[in-house]
Parts: structure tokens; sequence; C-alpha cells
């Protein structure tokens, strides 16, 4: 039996949220002195078949450090989940989860590799 990936209301949702989220950080609306000025980027958001909790996926480009604020992202929480619940409507605001995209750091180091000489010269071959 083949899994089903997510519908098509929750991956509407889904970038809806992403959406609104971009927005409060591209503002710099999050009053967290951890956060202020710094460009964060929602690379995806994935929410649960419930619409009940969704998980932001975000990062900094040119950037691994990303890690050092998810303490912040998650005391900005209860925030950002306000922002969404006033921007979508939906019957519940979704509690919201950060996790660091390191999907963007592997590719460049994917990139990289594939440059190197002696990779280039296999893949001549």
């Amino acid at each position: 039996m083949k899994a089903s990936g997510p519908s098509q209301r929750q991956l509407r949702v889904a970038e809806e949220i992403r959406h609104v989220l971009a927005d409060v950080f591209g503002r710099d609306m999050v009053r967290d002195h951890e956060l202020s000025g710094i460009a964060i980027t929602v690379t995806e958001v994935r929410i649960s078949p419930d619409l009940r909790k969704a998980t932001v996926y975000v990062t900094r480009l040119g950037r691994d450090d990303v890690d050092k604020l998810l303490p912040a992202l998650r005391r900005a929480a209860p925030f950002l989940r306000g922002q969404v619940a006033r921007a979508i409507r939906l019957r519940v605001a979704p509690e919201l989860t950060f996790v660091a995209d390191t999907s963007i750091g592997y590719a460049m180091q994917v990139s990289t590799l594939l440059h190197r000489p002696e990779v280039a010269r296999d893949l001549e071959s």
C-alpha cells in the first residue's frame, strides 16, 4: 500500500504559514534581542493532518549557525503563532516548532565535492 503525502489543504495552509512567517521575519517584527536584525529564511513548513502542529524549517543564507537561534525562535513561538492566527483563518492556530534546515548546506557540500578536479575528471570519463 502506497503512503499518501500531505493533502492539498495541508500544502496550501503550510504555504500560507510560510508566507506569514517570512513576512514577519522580513519586517523584523520579533522583539527578541537575539533575533533583532537577523535575516531568517523560512524554507518550508510542514503541517500535521489535523492542522494543529506545524514544523517550520529555517535557515540563514550563507551562514550555518541557525542552530544557535532555535532557543530564541522557541521563545518567540507564541508571538509568531499569534501572527499566523491573525493572518490565516483556521479553527485553531497551529503550534509552531522550529527546526534548522540543513539541506542548503548539504547541497553546497555536494556541489563543492562535484567541482573538485579529481571528481570532475571522473565525471567526464
